[in-house]
């Protein structure tokens, strides 16, 4: 069986929010500190990005900041993000460049997830085509427009399917229109589902509980991938790693190691 060679977690920065963002329902007037999670994918057959983490523009310019983010609050705190949570930077302590990323897997368009594609021109980005469709009528607030400039390079899909040796593209809707999750075999171990925003949480997962937001406010359709996640766990006995848990996130190998 073919596997990818290593999974490096990189955290890109954090972001403070009312929990009720992650929980549906669950968790008014109760703020937690995040994650914001990109995963390096090694494979013998070229590397994979899953998300890029915010546009540290947005974040470093003072007037930006408040464009962007100040409308958030109180739900939301501006992200938090330093020049050494930028993807070049923990690529080139590892002797690398984004040239030698061969994919950048978007999970969905929202900021903190597809805004640092400005730190990586030229790599090749798929996403989902209803993701795209959807972020560029305008309708997901959690989509920046001129995040979206390149969109007519990026590869677009519309199925499952092998990114790379090891590395399967799996449809989780709900969260988003397009959400994409990755099923990762890796050599030692039992595979690894990089869950995304279908499943902020431990939480999301251990109580079947959707997401705050869902797209079009379709829960079932949200709550369906959570237990498609939660199958995996159980057929392939994978891991499932939430993307917005410290919790769990401190559990991970610390950059520079890697799971295999």
């Amino acid at each position: 069986m073919t596997r990818a060679l290593r999974l490096i977690p990189l955290l890109t920065g954090t972001q403070r929010y009312e929990k009720v963002v992650s929980t549906r329902g669950r968790g008014h007037g109760e703020y937690i500190d995040a994650p914001i999670l990109a995963y390096l994918i090694e494979t013998s057959n070229g590397r994979v990005l899953y998300d890029v983490g915010c546009d540290y523009g947005k974040i470093a310019d003072p007037a930006l900041h408040a464009r962007y983010f100040d409308p958030m609050r109180p739900l939301f705190e501006p992200p938090c993000m330093s020049e050494t949570q930028r993807i070049p930077h923990y690529l080139a302590r590892l002797g690398l460049t984004p040239l030698d990323i061969d994919i950048v897997f978007l999970g969905h368009l929202h900021f903190d997830h597809a805004g640092g594609l400005g730190d990586l021109p030229g790599c090749e980005v798929h996403v989902h085509r209803d993701e795209l469709a959807v972020a560029q009528a305008g309708l997901d607030a959690g989509v920046f427009a001129d995040e979206l400039a390149n969109a007519a390079a990026w590869r677009l899909q519309s199925a499952e399917y092998e990114i790379a040796p090891g590395v399967h593209a799996l449809a989780t809707p709900g969260h988003t229109a397009g959400h994409m999750s990755l099923f990762v075999e890796l050599p030692r171990g039992s595979p690894v589902v990089i869950c995304g925003d279908a499943a902020d949480l431990r939480e999301n997962l251990t109580d079947e509980i959707a997401p705050g937001y869902c797209w079009q406010d379709n829960v079932e359709l949200a709550l369906a991938s959570i237990r498609r996640l939660n199958g995996l766990a159980v057929t392939d006995r994978a891991e499932l790693w939430p993307n917005h848990d410290f919790a769990f996130f401190r559990g991970l190998p610390a950059f520079p190691a890697w799971r295999d």
